[in-house]
């Protein structure tokens, strides 16, 4: 695979689990890294009703795919080893490409709805994902919370104001914050950061638009929940200074 991700310390992962004929995320497992994706796919038949041995597992992060777990004697580990990823289950058996001049198979939404062997019908007999009213309700309210507090942090990121940034893999880094809105093709509030020393990613442009100027590497865009804001001066890097 093109895009590994780095191998974590924990044994297990967190990862989501959605499939071909359902858009949104049904639900979250719980996955030893030794297991083989065979095995994988076997569990993958409980939980989606899908058969594993016509199944196709894509691994993503957020919206990229990083690749299909297509051996299946290799271990889950060596494609994923940590939280947040998404496990994406593609129905094979309900929709048939062949070579052309072959037209490819196709089942229409009422059809697919009809049958009694599908995905869709094994989610709505066990009342699972998006047939699950009180979990689809945790999960918009759990939504509406996040959303709320990113809100609420953004009203807090004043423009000129002194803040710490703390990133998930990343050291923490101070800096003045210097744009708070959208940003093009993204959805969302960013936080404009001029960080103190030249731990960023660009210099205050994202694909050609200028959202605030700084030295390159000086800036960067990050959600208003990594942001603190504070009386947090500039930290000393003199290492010339006697000990």
């Amino acid at each position: 695979m093109a895009d590994l991700i780095q191998l974590g310390k924990s044994d297990y992962i967190k990862a989501n689990v959605s499939n071909s004929h359902n858009d949104a995320v049904a639900f979250e497992v719980k996955l030893a890294k030794d297991l083989t994706i065979s095995a994988l796919k076997s569990k993958l038949e409980i939980l989606t009703g899908g058969s594993a041995g016509t199944m196709k597992v894509e691994l993503y992060k957020g919206d990229k795919c990083l690749g299909t777990l297509d051996n299946n004697d290799a271990q889950l580990g060596y494609y994923a080893s940590c939280d947040g990823l998404r496990l994406h289950v593609i129905d094979t058996f309900a929709s048939f490409c062949f070579d052309a001049p072959v037209e490819k198979f196709e089942l229409s939404k009422d059809q697919y709805d009809k049958r009694s062997d599908s995905v869709r019908h094994y989610l709505k007999q066990n009342r699972l994902g998006k047939y699950n009213e009180e979990e689809m309700q945790q999960i918009e309210e759990k939504k509406r919370q996040q959303a709320e507090e990113v809100q609420k942090r953004a009203e807090l990121c004043v423009v000129d104001k002194r803040c710490e940034v703390t990133v998930q893999g990343n050291p923490r880094r101070r800096g003045t914050i210097k744009y708070n809105g959208p940003l093009e093709g993204k959805s969302g509030i960013f936080i404009g950061i001029q960080y103190d020393e030249p731990l960023g990613k660009n210099n205050g442009s994202v694909n050609g638009k200028v959202y605030f100027v700084c030295p390159p590497n000086y800036g960067g865009f990050v959600s208003p929940l990594s942001v603190t804001v504070g009386d947090f001066p500039p930290e000393d890097f003199n290492l010339d200074e006697e000990l």
